[in-house]
């Protein structure tokens, strides 16, 4: 507890666990006494509003940190034990001890402080909301640069995730050096232009 008698807790979620293509990314945030107005789960925000609030989080919050599991961990582990190891590289990355780790969900990695999960947090506990906007705005903003990379995949309108589009682009022109090709959709494809 800190000298106001408050408990010291931080938040986390992640971003992109069911995406094709590009890396896991976790947000954790301690928030301390910092109010954030239209704070909200990062899926009910317009990407303008999860910008827009990315600002304000980082300016008001006492310690963030965002950290990424790359597909090749994604590949080799398998998603969940990536997330897992994203959200311990990115609670690592606050310098302040907190008394309490909340994770969104049902699962969550070990920790050097005491944690707990929450299923639906992003939803109720505000630190935990801020962490899945910072999650979302990160994980978005380096969609957009493999965009650029790769345009054929219309990374800038799905961020990776399966849409029809993405689909389409997939049996198009195969997967990018981004794509997780163990993942169903992605699997499946090679596999049907292997045998082929």
């Amino acid at each position: 507890m800190n000298d106001t008698g408050l408990r010291i807790v931080v938040g986390v979620d992640e971003a992109g666990r069911g995406a094709l293509a590009g890396p896991v990314v976790a947000g954790s945030v301690m928030l301390g006494n910092a109010v954030i107005d239209g704070i909200e789960d990062s899926k009910r925000l317009s990407a303008a509003a999860r910008e827009k609030l990315n600002e304000v989080i980082i300016e008001e919050c006492i310690a963030y940190k965002t950290a990424l599991a790359t597909v090749a961990e994604i590949e080799q582990l398998n998603v969940l034990e990536a997330t897992m190891i994203a959200m311990q590289r990115s609670v690592a990355g606050i310098v302040i001890v907190p008394d309490l780790v909340l994770v969104d969900g049902n699962r969550k990695p070990d920790f050097p402080y005491p944690s707990e999960t929450i299923v639906k947090g992003d939803s109720t506990v505000p630190e935990i909301m801020a962490a899945s906007i910072l999650a979302k705005v990160c994980r978005d903003q380096i969609m957009l640069e493999l965009d650029k990379e790769f345009p054929v995949y219309g990374f800038v309108n799905h961020k990776g995730y399966p849409t029809a589009e993405h689909i389409v682009a997939l049996k198009r022109h195969g997967p990018c050096p981004h794509h997780r090709r163990k993942f169903g959709p992605v699997a499946k494809l090679l596999a049907e232009r292997d045998n082929g």
